[in-house]
């Protein structure tokens, strides 16, 4: 087996190796699994920066493993999984560090820390398939590993909350699965090609094709939120801070989006999917998503659940670029897809160090918090501005081209829906921005007795994670330009997909 076979697989072995090793130790040995945690973090990343490098250069990076005559576990690492490979290695570092601290003193933290790398390794497999059926696979692993992390606390509530997104993830599961069957049967193979498969069988065959893309549509949708498939999402904010992170940020919702783009882009093509007239239903769905998320998030006291449907909202900007015909909006929407993550897995980070901290769970509590906590206001504060969109954040800069990209396409109505959800953007959280830092204080929070601390306002495990994640929203808004950017890479993925469109695709940003 040769370096380009053995490295995707060393990519998938970086967690799913340790992972197995924490399932068995004792609670006890909080070191060993602390070491291995990080040493498979840390080799992730390596692994996945030897990768980066290998495919600017061109490399490409692939293995076939045989399952059955004609159905393989096929991966690749291509642009377009690395992506997503890549937000994914990086915030599981800081994603580890903070549930490493989180979960001090709690119990069944090697039965946890299993499962999350058990959800990474599920997350690697699904970025890295080169078909439908290993997607399959990895996406329903993605589904079981993090079900134990949603009811991880075994309380009623936290088991009606994962029983729910359990019931909706298996429905999605199976309407992906008669997708996959029914176009395995007419064509032979699933595999992602860049410009898609499903063209093969012509014209005559549209009935059939989109009824197989509603069905696979439908699959990943339920993870990615898509209204009416949403409603597991809040539900499941009574996981661990750190599960709500992975769950908006990291794995599940970006594994849904990701799902979509690789719906469109490598089993229909994009050209082919606009001439079944598939983009446009897409990208209503998508907008109705976007408004309705924000607008349920308005009224949302519980920090979590306003949390969770902004993150309704926001993951679909990532459905309305791949649904935007041309590269404007493809990089609007791809680009989006790592600044949500950063930004919002920012938001649950300190929503969790208010929890564990000063015990604060609502918004009507916040009065006050950022004079006692104002490091991890000022982080909840950037990524609250990068959400809204605000100049000089990453939200700026995915709204810019998302914009752009839906004025190219010649749908006007697309940049009202974005001009409307940074409007209710601003109307959910600038509020509660102004709760904690002007208004003050009016209850007693768990420790006032005791002398603040010198060095820091909580646990630094809990507190330097979402310091550079906030840095990260602010650094790719100010230096979009640079080559080594979400944009440049979102940039070299778009023109890729419309290779017969490379001169559309802006080489600098458009302006608002």
């Amino acid at each position: 087996m040769t370096a380009n076979e053995w490295l995707p697989l060393a990519v998938l072995a970086s967690s799913l190796l340790p992972g197995l090793i924490i399932f068995v130790l004792p609670e006890g040995w909080i070191g060993l699994r602390t070491t291995l945690n990080l040493v498979g973090a840390i080799a992730k990343l390596v692994l996945v920066g030897v990768l980066l490098a290998g495919v600017a250069a061109g490399t490409e990076y692939g293995v076939r493993l045989a399952v059955l005559p004609g159905l393989d576990l096929a991966f690749k690492a291509d642009a377009l999984g690395l992506l997503f490979i890549t937000l994914s290695a990086v915030l599981w570092l800081f994603t580890t560090l903070y549930a490493i601290g989180y979960l001090e003193g709690a119990p069944h933290r090697s039965r946890f820390f299993g499962f999350f790398s058990l959800c990474v390794t599920a997350t690697m497999g699904i970025a890295m398939a080169a078909n439908l059926f290993t997607f399959f696979v990895f996406y329903e692993l993605l589904t079981l590993s993090t079900f134990p992390l949603v009811v991880h606390r075994g309380t009623d509530k936290a088991m009606k909350g994962g029983t729910i997104y359990l019931a909706y993830t298996l429905a999605g599961g199976t309407a992906l699965l008669t997708g996959i069957v029914w176009l395995h049967h007419l064509l032979g193979h699933t595999e992602f090609a860049h410009t898609g498969i499903a063209a093969a069988l012509g014209p005559e065959q549209a009935i059939q094709l989109k009824t197989i893309f509603l069905l696979l549509i439908a699959g990943v949708g339920v993870k990615a939120a898509l209204v009416p498939l949403h409603g597991w999402l809040p539900q499941a904010m009574v996981a661990p801070a750190p599960v709500s992170a992975l769950l908006h940020a990291v794995a599940v919702v970006k594994a849904g989006a990701f799902g979509i783009v690789r719906i469109v882009y490598e089993i229909y093509g994009v050209e082919f999917a606009q001439a079944l007239d598939l983009l446009t239903p897409l990208a209503i769905l998508a907008a109705i998503t976007i408004v309705w998320g924000s607008f349920r998030a308005l009224f949302q006291d519980d920090l979590k659940k306003r949390l969770a449907y902004s993150t309704v909202s926001q993951v679909s900007y990532i459905a309305l670029g791949v649904a935007l015909f041309g590269p404007i909006g493809t990089i609007g929407g791809l680009v989006h897809l790592v600044h949500q993550g950063i930004m919002k897995i920012t938001l649950f980070f300190c929503a969790g160090n208010y929890a564990e901290t000063l015990g604060i769970h609502k918004v009507s509590e916040m009065d006050g918090a950022g004079r006692r906590m104002p490091l991890t206001t000022i982080a909840f504060t950037i990524a609250a501005l990068g959400m809204i969109g605000v100049p000089a954040t990453a939200g700026a800069v995915s709204k810019a081209w998302l914009s752009a990209g839906a004025a190219a396409a010649g749908m006007g109505w697309a940049v009202w829906v974005l001009w409307t959800s940074s409007l209710l953007n601003a109307a959910y959280f600038l509020p509660i921005l102004w709760r904690v830092w002007f208004r003050p204080r009016l209850l007693a929070w768990p420790d006032e007795h005791i002398p603040a601390r010198p060095w820091h306002e909580t646990a630094w495990l809990l507190l330097l994670p979402p310091l550079i994640t906030a840095t990260f929203t602010l650094a790719f808004g100010l230096f979009a330009d640079s080559p080594a950017s979400p944009l440049a890479w979102a940039k070299l993925i778009a023109e890729r997909e419309y290779r017969a469109q490379r001169s559309d695709a802006p080489a600098s940003p458009p302006h608002e």
